[in-house]
């Protein structure tokens, strides 16, 4: 495993901030993780654990040691009459898992589909879109524990999923994933409860759609809607949805007729982040070389050359004006460094 020092990782983020890694290696076997760790452990620095850079916003140099993932492979587990049982490793391109899945047949992630970002990654964030979360799939994920230096199997439920969040979310660099475990379904339940995704299958006039079809619907959505980051800097949604109690959704929705919003409980109600932040104002709006994009609020991009610093102050501004027009606090999805 080759340590190199002063490595640009400008290109390794999906903002194209620009950045300097003081050291920077690649993981591409699960053999190296521990190698990485003790080295970093042996020099006294940080570290930081990358994937598909689709996530984060560098705000200055890391001055500790950066670890690339990129541990490959697909691999069937087992079979039954009615389930497929992969492991992937955490350095595979996630939305080409799922074409692969689809491709297969295997259902359950085809919600998913073009998300940004490494299977590794996956459950960190617990992605989720159109009514899935990746962890309505995950049975078990292998992982390196930094502070006793072993390796571990964790079944989902000590995972500790929420909405946008995981045990590896809140115990930040204690694991590294480095294998995912997939369960998916030859005859799957489908999601298509979403009016976008129903309204792209009525205009192909697909009354019993498949999974390829559903991937295809969600594939459109968000290539219409989502700009490209090889094109336009950015991270996708950039702020989580709020989650209210149900009374405060019927007082919001009193003086807000139009509020956007979702039951997910019998208490509690998500609120549509971007309609919030188009009401305020900033839908399209730009301040030098940041903006909103114009086709979803929820999207801040790096129009030219901004600086994360740039980018988190327009967020900032952006989380002032929600919270003085609803009294809603928007939480940032993209982890700062």
């Amino acid at each position: 495993m080759l340590i190199q020092e002063n490595i640009d990782i400008s290109s390794l983020n999906s903002f194209g901030c620009k950045a300097f890694a003081k050291y920077f290696c690649i993981v591409k076997r699960k053999d190296e993780v521990d190698d990485a760790i003790s080295w970093s452990k042996h020099q006294n620095l940080p570290f930081l654990i990358l994937g598909g850079g689709s996530n984060i916003l560098f705000t200055k140099d890391y001055e500790g040691l950066v670890i690339k993932m990129e541990l490959k492979g697909i691999h069937l587990v087992k079979e039954t009459s009615s389930e497929i049982f992969i492991n992937v490793g955490a350095g595979e391109n996630w939305h080409l898992l799922v074409k692969y899945c689809v491709q297969k047949s295997w259902g359950g992630i085809e919600n998913l589909s073009l998300i940004p970002g490494t299977v590794g990654a996956a459950p960190i964030q617990n992605i989720g879109a159109y009514g899935v979360e990746v962890k309505d799939t995950v049975t078990q994920i292998t992982a390196y524990d930094t502070q006793l230096q072993q390796w571990i199997n964790l079944q989902n439920a000590e995972c500790h999923f929420g909405y946008r969040n995981s045990l590896f979310k809140q115990q930040k660099n204690k694991y590294i994933i480095t294998e995912v475990q997939f369960c998916l379904q030859k005859q799957p339940k489908l999601h298509i409860d979403y009016g976008a995704i129903r309204e792209v299958l009525h205009k192909k006039q697909i009354k019993q759609p498949s999974i390829e079809a559903i991937s295809d619907a969600v594939i459109a959505i968000r290539t219409e809607k989502m700009p490209d980051p090889n094109k336009l800097g950015n991270a996708g949604s950039f702020f989580k949805n709020p989650t209210v109690t149900i009374e405060h959704y019927e007082q919001l929705k009193t003086m807000h007729p139009d509020l956007v919003a979702f039951p997910i409980s019998n208490t509690e109600y998500k609120l549509a982040a971007g309609w919030l932040i188009e009401q305020a104002g900033w839908k399209g709006k730009r301040i030098g070389s940041v903006g909103c994009y114009e086709k979803q609020a929820l999207v801040i991009v790096n129009y030219a050359k901004a600086t994360g610093t740039e980018i988190v102050n327009f967020s900032e501004e952006i989380i002032q004006s929600v919270q003085t027009k609803f009294g809603i606090q928007l939480e940032r999805e993209v982890n700062l460094v």
